[in-house]
């Protein structure tokens, strides 16, 4: 199992994306790249390489669970897990991410003082042994 150092973020709002990088760069030491879509974040995967994928549900053009499909098309989203960010939290709106393909919902606004750790308690979940 590798370490988790790199994560992508594929976000549209700016501001969110600000505070989100801050908070794992600078409280969790991760390496964070950025994007503002889903065709952006399809554009650098492979070079970027990420171990983890944060990904906001609501984005224009290409939303969410459009941009998760992309993506598993480009790469092995088993070894890779990928969180939804959302304001949409109602239970079956989260069953429904999860039947996606996410390990895990991290709900918006999220805090920033706790969201690298919730990155690594998702990503240790998912490096656990399938039972």
């Amino acid at each position: 199992m590798s370490d988790l150092t790199r994560i992508l973020h594929i976000e549209d709002d700016r501001s969110i994306q600000a505070v989100a990088r801050v908070a794992l760069e600078t409280l969790g030491g991760f390496q964070v790249l950025s994007c503002s879509g889903g065709q952006e974040a399809l554009d650098k995967i492979l070079d970027f390489a990420p171990h983890f994928i944060l990904l906001d549900v609501m984005m224009p053009d290409m939303d969410g669970p459009q941009t998760l499909e992309r993506l598993r098309a480009v790469v092995d989203l088993e070894q890779i897990p990928v969180a939804f960010m959302t304001a949409k939290v109602q239970p079956n709106e989260i069953a429904h991410y999860l039947s996606l393909g996410a390990r895990d919902v991290i709900i918006k606004p999220f805090d920033p003082m706790q969201l690298a750790q919730q990155v690594r308690t998702i990503w240790q979940r998912a490096q656990a042994p399938h039972t």
